[in-house]
This record gives structure tokens, sequence and C-alpha cells, in this order.
């Protein structure tokens, strides 16, 4: 699940690659919804070997109410940290 700085909306999806997806967001514009509410911020993430059961999931979660959402991600990211902010930045150890 992806959301904006503001916690306003929440997006969720099925991708096959979490990285590109993200990078896709990061170029929407305005003419998406992802764009126009900037939900950007990765807080919430799952992995399926299979891809049927990843979109039955998708499917039952956006069945949910927003507390409901709200309390799967706090459950395992509970400052609603974003997920991806590290990708691509070099590991530097601390001395």
């Amino acid at each position: 699940m992806m959301t904006s700085s503001s916690r306003r909306v929440l997006n969720t999806g099925v991708t096959n690659n979490i990285y590109n997806r993200r990078e896709g967001h990061l170029a929407s514009d305005d003419s998406t919804f992802v764009g126009k509410y900037k939900a950007f911020r990765l807080v919430y993430i799952e992995e399926f070997k299979y891809i049927r059961n990843a979109i039955a999931r998708e499917k039952q979660i956006k069945g949910w109410t927003r507390a409901k959402k709200e309390t799967l991600i706090r459950s395992v990211n509970p400052q609603w940290r974003d997920l991806s902010a590290d990708w691509g930045k070099q590991y530097k150890p601390d001395k």
C-alpha cells in the first residue's frame, strides 16, 4: 500500500516488480490517481509466490474499511515509515 505524506489516501495494488512500480508512481503526473494525490510513500507490502493469491489479497484489502487498512499498516509499520526510503542508497556502515 502506498500513501501520501499526509496519509490522506491509500492506494493498494499488485506488481511483479515493486522497485519499478514505485519508480512509476514517482513519475506519475496529476492525470493519475497516484500523481494527483502524491501517493508515493510505500507503507505496507506483502509478497506472494503466485499472482492469483496476490490478486485475491488485493481485492480483499480493497474491500476493507479505511480503519481496518490502517490497523493492518500499523501492525507492521507503526510510524507509517516509507519502506522504500533507503532503496538505491549506498550502505554506509557505522564507524
